[in-house]
């Protein structure tokens, strides 16, 4: 008897991507045609509060194709947070996490496939060029990553994003994980589980401009570092610990000056060097 297909489900966040979305559709369709025969398709498009035409064109896919699945979330909630409302809708056996933008190939999926076969549980993607960005993103980006991986207490893969493809076992994983401030490609690292990457050139957006300002790249990679580093903590504890006893050695000073030469100093500044050293 012949094994009934295998689902494997994309989740697919869209944030003012009506440029895009029918171009994704058609090259992912093409993309992943050699694999029809063993899988069967799930595309979970994730409306992240787009203002643009993006819903509409979801919904006449989802009317043209029912493979094709539109939530839509009531406002933009971020990336990270549309991710997540995917992956808790996704049925597949494997769920493969991918921007509609095109700067990750889905031709890549294939390969992702084929170490998942492997037993690989999580296979991401490792950019070994990123086409198409201004050296201000390309520094910024390198910096973020190594620092990551100086601070962070669990190992968490350089140069990858959340292109990623995860077992099922992985997912139901992470659906348990119901942090506030996510941070998802470190979410999956911390969960363990065989893991390896799978190198490809990041290609420039298709059409439109990123939708990560410097303010939200900032917050991200803050959310990154706190997340999965106890360090930063230990830091500010010590840190406190320094100021604190060079306070009360200033304080030890200021009484014995006033003791020994209370003439030279004005009355009542001891007392208010102490209350506020103090506190």
């Amino acid at each position: 008897m012949a094994r009934p297909p295998r689902t494997i489900s994309l989740v697919i966040p869209i944030y003012f991507e009506e440029a895009v979305i029918e171009i994704f559709y058609g090259r992912t369709l093409e993309a992943l045609a050699s694999i029809s025969s063993e899988f069967e398709l799930e595309l979970i498009f994730v409306n992240d509060g787009s203002a643009d035409r993006s819903l509409e064109i979801l919904q006449t896919l989802r009317e043209r194709d029912a493979r094709v699945k539109v939530l839509n979330l009531s406002r933009n909630f971020g990336h990270q947070i549309a991710v997540s409302a995917g992956i808790d809708h996704a049925l597949g056996d494997v769920v493969v996490i991918i921007d509609a933008d095109l700067q990750d190939p889905p031709e890549v999926i294939l390969e992702m496939l084929a170490k998942w076969r492997e037993g690989y549980k999580v296979v991401y993607g490792v950019r070994t060029e990123r086409k198409g960005e201004n050296a201000f993103k390309l520094i910024t980006a390198n910096v973020f990553y190594r620092i990551l991986d100086a601070l962070s207490d669990i190992r968490i893969p350089r140069d990858t994003g959340d292109f990623r493809l995860m077992d099922r076992v992985v997912v139901e994983s992470l659906r348990e994980m119901r942090e506030e401030s996510r941070y998802i490609r470190g979410m999956v690292s911390w969960l363990g589980f065989k893991q390896c990457g799978v190198a490809y050139v990041r290609d420039p957006r298709y059409a439109g401009k990123t939708k990560y300002t410097l303010r939200k790249m900032i917050r991200f990679a803050f959310n990154g570092i706190t997340s999965f580093s106890e360090k930063p903590l230990i830091l500010a504890g010590w840190l406190g610990l320094f100021i604190t006893a060079g306070g009360f050695a200033f304080l030890f000073y200021v009484i014995i000056g006033k003791i020994l030469r209370p003439d030279t100093v004005v009355s009542g500044w001891a007392s208010l060097m102490g209350i506020v050293i103090f506190f």
